[in-house]
């Protein structure tokens, strides 16, 4: 019984080395899922001098919100003439650009507990406001009071539901954010963005922009197409009154 445990817990390890899924986001296309960097033959198919054929193989997953396959992509985006560039912060009369916001991590410092925030990467799930209320209050200013919780444990486990990881906390000096144990996996959310956990490496040129704190084992990414933070989600997809009936 003994060896068994000891087979399953060194398949499980070996599981985490193996090489996890990438995401390419499209200039002005879909998302690339990536399963295996491993080029494969494609079957049916061959060069004039009929020799067989490779490529990596991946999965486009719809960003521009209006793909009638979601989350597939089905080539809509190139219809409505979706831009994955963001919107630059402009300034007229001394007003900013609605919803864009800047990319700063606060830290709210209680006696044992220190939690860390970056409203820049907040997908507004609201876990945190519906879970742990007493802790988060939206309409309070600091709206994060790290010492009215009971214990420590109820900010952990809240902070842990945070699907974007804008929130992450420290404990005598020490930083906690990733939850490594977790299997790469996307999750099409309801009427919401992709939750990505398990470390999926997020590829691509220099025009992503990673903010202060970002976690690279848990974030989440806009498919409403509206987001001033792509590819990122900013919970525009409230806004819009973004819906997927079909997920």
């Amino acid at each position: 019984m003994e060896s068994n445990n000891i087979i399953v817990e060194q398949q499980e390890k070996d599981r985490l080395k193996k090489e996890k899924p990438k995401i390419l986001p499209l200039p002005n296309g879909p998302y690339y899922l990536i399963n295996d960097m491993k080029p494969k033959i494609v079957e049916n198919l061959q060069n004039s001098e009929g020799e067989s054929l490779s490529t990596i193989r991946g999965v486009a997953l719809c960003r521009c919100g209006a793909s009638k396959n979601k989350p597939f992509c089905d080539g809509t985006h190139g219809t409505i003439g979706f831009a994955s560039k963001n919107k630059e912060a402009t300034t007229t009369a001394g007003n900013t650009s609605d919803h864009i916001i800047k990319d700063k991590r606060k830290s709210y410092v209680g006696k044992k507990i220190t939690i860390y925030d970056n409203r820049k990467i907040c997908s507004h799930a609201a876990e945190c406001v519906n879970n742990l209320p007493s802790v988060f209050k939206l309409n309070a200013r600091p709206w994060i009071n790290p010492d009215a919780a009971e214990t420590e444990e109820e900010i952990i486990n809240t902070i842990r539901r945070c699907p974007s990881g804008a929130l992450s906390y420290s404990i005598d000096g020490i930083e906690h954010r990733d939850q490594n144990e977790r299997k790469p996996m996307v999750t099409v959310s309801k009427d919401g963005p992709y939750l990505i956990t398990g470390g999926i490496d997020l590829i691509g040129d220099n025009t992503i922009q990673f903010a202060e704190g970002f976690s690279k084992e848990h974030y989440t990414l806009c498919r409403c197409g509206a987001s001033n933070n792509k590819p990122f989600c900013d919970g525009m997809h409230r806004v819009i009154n973004f819906k997927d009936d079909k997920n």
